[in-house]
């Protein structure tokens, strides 16, 4: 039990219950945050904290998924050619990057950091393309609910085999890119749906990646138990204060740190543009400052070519609901 109960012990509990209270409130992946925050915490290589991530994640995302397969959410089908995608390639993801990076433990550290880096960049454009899409929708008139679509075979397969490939190597992308892809190609899906179609797909393909890590890397339960003790209360906490939270503040603050972790990870590695003897705090925090300035006015540009003003309604939380627009929500014709 004193082996279970090192020194960072705490620090994980803290961080677990943190980030399960920011999924909780906004249902953003888990993984593209607890993954760096673990990673800065120092408690261990980043293929160590993959491996524990992944494993807490397949903890608490069966629970949700089983709510939503109970009340009868998910599209089956759709979940079935993601897993179909999915699956292999999280199998196949921890090895295909350990053979990259050869036999040296501190080349696969840095390599990880590398790919778990771009992939929160990219998670957080994902985010932000999922605003613009709906913004979309809202002004063009919502699309009309299809909640059993025709399904396209290739291109499903290959959202899962990308989801697949990503979290299998970083943990991160099972919920923010599958996301994304899933509007974009079946547009009619009700938020209900999309979110249990997500969540079904999500289990298996996070059981495999967590499966394929620890095989090849192990599992430390001494970042895994705190992980999950703080985990779980945070996410059922923050799904019961969500209602009285201003979700649009905490979605675009999400959306910068993830930018400016993303930023450090690649610099914490050695990325060969930011140069491989030093870190740089001082770009990571001028990163920070310049989204904290330019989101909103970047944003508020697009409203703009979209006939709205720069600020109002739909806010941000609304846009986010996938339902907006089609219960009475301002969708007039562009001027």
């Amino acid at each position: 039990m004193n082996d279970l109960i090192a020194d960072g012990f705490f620090g994980i509990l803290i961080a677990g219950f943190v980030v399960g209270i920011v999924v909780g409130l906004t249902g953003m992946g888990g993984g593209a945050l607890m993954t760096p925050a673990l990673i800065f915490l120092g408690v261990g290589d980043a293929a160590t904290v993959v491996t524990a991530d992944l494993t807490a994640a397949a903890v608490y995302k069966t629970g949700g998924a089983a709510v939503h397969a109970k009340e009868g959410s998910p599209n089956f089908t759709l979940a079935r050619w993601l897993i179909i995608g999915s699956v292999p390639m999280a199998l196949l993801g921890p090895w295909i990057i350990h053979r990259i990076a050869g036999d040296e433990p501190e080349s696969l550290d840095n390599l990880l950091k590398v790919c778990i880096g771009f992939a929160l960049l990219f998670a957080a454009s994902t985010y932000a393309l999922r605003l613009y899409i709906n913004l979309r929708r809202v002004r063009g008139g919502a699309a009309d609910a299809d909640p059993d679509p025709r399904i396209r075979p290739l291109p499903t397969l290959l959202v899962g085999a990308l989801g697949g490939l990503l979290v299998g190597v970083t943990s991160v992308g099972s919920g923010s890119v599958i996301m994304i892809a899933l509007l974009m190609l079946y547009p009619g899906l009700s938020a209900v749906k999309l979110v249990g179609t997500d969540l079904v797909q999500a289990v298996p393909l996070v059981l495999a990646a967590a499966i394929s890590n620890i095989v090849i890397n192990g599992l430390d339960w001494s970042i895994l138990i705190p992980l999950v003790l703080g985990s779980v209360p945070g996410t059922i906490i923050g799904s019961r204060i969500a209602p009285r939270v201003p979700q649009s503040i905490i979605r675009r603050g999400i959306v910068i740190v993830l930018t400016m972790s993303g930023v450090a990870l690649l610099d914490k590695s050695g990325w060969a543009p930011l140069g491989e003897d030093e870190t740089h705090p001082v770009l990571i925090a001028l990163v920070g400052l310049a989204m904290l300035v330019l989101v909103p006015l970047i944003w508020g540009l697009i409203r703009k070519t979209q006939g709205l003003p720069m600020f109002g309604a739909p806010t941000v939380t609304e846009l986010d609901n996938v339902e907006y627009g089609a219960r009475g929500a301002p969708t007039q014709s562009r001027p």
